[in-house]
């Protein structure tokens, strides 16, 4: 990606393979998958000046007259050209350190957010793909404590849809301190976070509630939600079944923002919980105060995962229980037409890039 704009950005070029440093391990890519953060970084959604959803920024994007790309990456100014991915099933075939070489020919999954201390004392995070070089080329170089050994009988592709999508939802459920007494409204149910939520709250008991959108909300249903919101239905009908929802859910974990953010809002009862880790519907958002104070809700923003979040997600893996969606594989030469169906037609399920040989 050589810049922030439109497709014109994504450019295929032959670069060197990367050199191993001491502590590192060199990964042929096997599979890596498209995330709504491959979009919004190409775009410079993540600029403060941007108010718009990711869709409509990908359809004005010739008309943004400011320099996005100042205050395009999740933590300050994106570094292009930059090789993006944040989804990475792959093997290691180099190994820096001795006392990694064990891992040389397996399989691994990749971790993509790595946490580090702030100047605060805080946990900040570091994502693959955006703050350094990813997944969409033929081999990357990576720290050997992010490169997870997996054993599962999972193919390439889909053992590649699960790393950002599944490790962003168990980071979400364990800071809201997910149980089986809860129950939960999850927005975006149909995309890949969403549909990662609803699979992890499952695996704690709790009760699941989701908004998704047409042909797909029978699609959600299945995952084992107990009522699912269609929000493309007449106004008459959606605002009317969030009107009746008010002051019912323990935990909104929300991926959207955007227009009906009040509306969603208004149904956590007094003492719970709002999550957000996305806004692909619009990042400005009306917010009554008074809902937030009166009712003693509590508001997290997550984007920095827990350390031990992906060991949790590896575990789960290897005892079967994630089931990753895929909708379509494509050649990583072919990640224009990818990212257009990605953006596009918004499908039920991960697309996917295969390098070439």
């Amino acid at each position: 990606t050589t810049g922030t704009g439109g497709y014109e950005k994504l450019e295929i070029r032959e670069v060197p393979t990367p050199q191993i440093k001491p502590g590192e391990v060199l990964v042929k890519v096997l599979a890596a998958a498209i995330n709504n953060t491959d979009i919004n970084t190409r775009l410079g959604w993540y600029a403060s000046e941007v108010g718009e959803s990711t869709e409509q920024l990908s359809v004005n994007i010739g008309s943004i007259n400011h320099d996005m790309q100042k205050a395009s990456g999740w933590n300050s100014e994106t570094q292009f050209p930059l090789i993006q991915g944040a989804d990475c099933c792959g093997v290691v075939i180099k190994a820096a350190n001795k006392d990694t070489q064990t891992l040389v020919g397996k399989r691994v999954l990749i971790r993509p957010c790595t946490a580090i201390k702030n100047q605060y004392g805080d946990n900040s995070s570091v994502w693959m793909g955006s703050d350094f070089n990813g997944s969409f080329a033929n081999f990357l170089s990576i720290s050997a404590s992010e490169a997870f050994q997996i054993s599962s009988n999972l193919t390439n592709e889909e053992l590649a849809s699960i790393p950002c999508t599944f490790g962003t939802a168990e980071n979400m459920l364990t800071r809201a301190r997910v149980t089986d007494k809860h129950h939960l409204l999850i927005t975006g149910g149909s995309g890949g976070v969403g549909r990662a939520l609803i699979q992890l709250a499952k695996v704690r008991g709790a009760k699941v509630t989701a908004i998704s959108s047409g042909e797909k909300c029978h699609l959600v249903k299945a995952f084992g939600c107990e009522e699912v919101f269609d929000r493309t239905a007449p106004d008459s009908i959606f605002l009317e079944r969030i009107k009746k929802a008010e002051n019912s859910f323990d935990i909104i974990l929300d991926t959207v923002g955007g227009i009906l953010f009040p509306k969603i809002f208004s149904t956590i009862r007094s003492g719970g919980q709002y999550i957000s880790s996305g806004a692909i519907g619009g990042p400005v958002v009306n917010l009554d105060l008074r809902q937030l104070y009166l009712k003693d809700i509590t508001a997290i923003g997550c984007t920095s995962w827990m350390r031990n979040t992906f060991q949790k997600i590896i575990k789960l893996i290897e005892t079967s229980q994630i089931v990753p969606t895929i909708h379509k594989s494509f050649r990583l030469t072919d990640i224009v037409q990818a990212q257009k169906m990605f953006v596009e037609q918004k499908p039920f399920g991960k697309i996917i890039l295969m390098p070439t040989e």
